[in-house]
């Protein structure tokens, strides 16, 4: 019963964070513009640090419900938003030429953190897991206030003393204005529509396909948990290398937008592979393609941090992660039911993949919208900019 329970809360729990990070991100993003890298870095990694200390100092049942609620709150902040605000920060003291290589180690040490991780995992002690985490969790914070510089030239607060209720209308007026001025952004370059729509169908196929993957595997090929993070092993040790020494090596060959379009295409024979899948031994060939794939996230990165100002790189970089957030929330509404009727004996026939299949025209539409990009160069962006800035002071005024 109390399993029941459990894993009812994880599916609600999953479904708040979703919803509240479409709002979230974006605005976190606008605060990173506003008042600093440096702050939003900080809090934001240091949310991540009290759910692991309410588990390490009791693990009875109170404590886990307590733990969901925080690691929710945990989530909703720092889910996403550390990579958008970590690449603003990278935008902002790294030149144009060199963001690639930049981007490409920022995603590469992720998932060697990920490998590395799971490692520390299976080998420490069960007692000691929970104290290594928070100390390495509070490492972070502690580092980037010690060494960290902040690149944002932040104005001094006015208005200290005002009432409350006129502070928070201030407050929810300027995110509301910062929040406008960021969707009249993308909306006026063609690089930064182009990429949101590559974003959100990328996000949608993808997030469809991991919801139901290991539920797929285990019905159609009986695979169990170990297998599966056999494969989760083996594409985060191929993408740390294609990441870290591959990417860097091919960007001054094909571009940002080759690497975009190859990852996507990788992504589309990574989908059809497993929903097609006919031999045991086709999921991992299908996941040895996902060391290609992992190239679109920097690639992304790179091309919205072009096409956007330094003013402005939190705000396109949180609206498009937004964007994400609710691809990743619906994806898995239709993935579920579906995947759920295709494995059944009640499929209309037999594809047991089917779902997968769908999710793969998800990414053929995000590779359309990638090859009709057009990259733009920041000198460009900054006229462009200049001319908004100057149609809008008469109003402003």
């Amino acid at each position: 019963m109390f399993s029941l329970v459990f894993n009812r809360d994880i599916s609600f729990h999953l479904k708040v964070v979703g919803i509240f990070k479409m709002v979230v991100l974006p605005v976190l993003g606008q605060l990173a513009d506003d008042y600093g890298r440096k702050p939003m870095l900080i809090l934001t990694v240091s949310t991540t640090i009290f759910p692991f200390a309410l588990l390490a100092w009791d693990k009875s049942k109170p404590f886990v419900y307590a733990y969901y609620g925080f690691r929710t709150i945990s989530y909703i902040i720092s889910q996403g938003s550390i990579f958008c605000i970590a690449v603003a920060y990278a935008s902002d003291i790294v030149e144009e030429s060199k963001r690639a290589a930049a981007f490409a180690w920022i995603t590469g040490f992720f998932s060697a953190s990920h490998v590395v991780g799971n490692a520390l995992a299976r080998f420490l002690p069960e007692g000691y897991i929970f104290q290594v985490s928070i100390m390495l969790l509070i490492f972070c914070p502690v580092y980037m206030k010690v060494f960290l510089v902040e690149t944002v030239e932040t104005n001094p607060m006015e208005d200290q003393h005002l009432p409350f209720s006129t502070s928070i209308y201030t407050v929810l007026r300027e995110r509301y204005k910062s929040m406008r001025n960021a969707v009249t952004m993308v909306i006026n370059s063609d690089t930064l529509a182009r990429i949101t729509f590559v974003s959100f169908f990328f996000e949608l196929g993808m997030s469809g396909i991991s919801s139901v993957l290991l539920y797929y595997l285990k019905s159609a090929f009986g695979f169990n948990k170990n297998q599966f993070s056999e494969i989760l092993m083996m594409v985060g040790i191929g993408s740390i290398v294609s990441q870290i020494v591959v990417l860097p090596l091919i960007n001054p060959l094909v571009g940002e937008k080759g690497i975009l379009c190859l990852g996507l295409l990788a992504s589309i024979i990574y989908a059809l592979l497993y929903g097609l899948a006919w031999a045991p031994w086709v999921p991992y060939l299908s996941a040895s393609f996902g060391v290609i794939y992992i190239l679109v996230k920097p690639a992304t990165y790179v091309i919205i941090s072009k096409a956007t100002s330094s003013a402005n790189q939190g705000k396109a970089q949180g609206f498009i992660a937004g964007v994400q957030s609710i691809a990743s929330l619906i994806s898995p509404l239709a993935m579920s039911p579906l995947t759920s009727l295709f494995l059944s004996t009640k499929a209309p026939f037999d594809c047991k993949g089917f779902s997968i299949i769908c999710a793969s025209s998800s990414m053929v539409i995000s590779l359309c919208y990638a090859w009709m990009l057009k990259p733009e160069g920041s000198s460009k962006v900054i006229k462009e900019d200049k001319v908004v800035e100057n149609i809008e002071a008469p109003l402003l005024s």
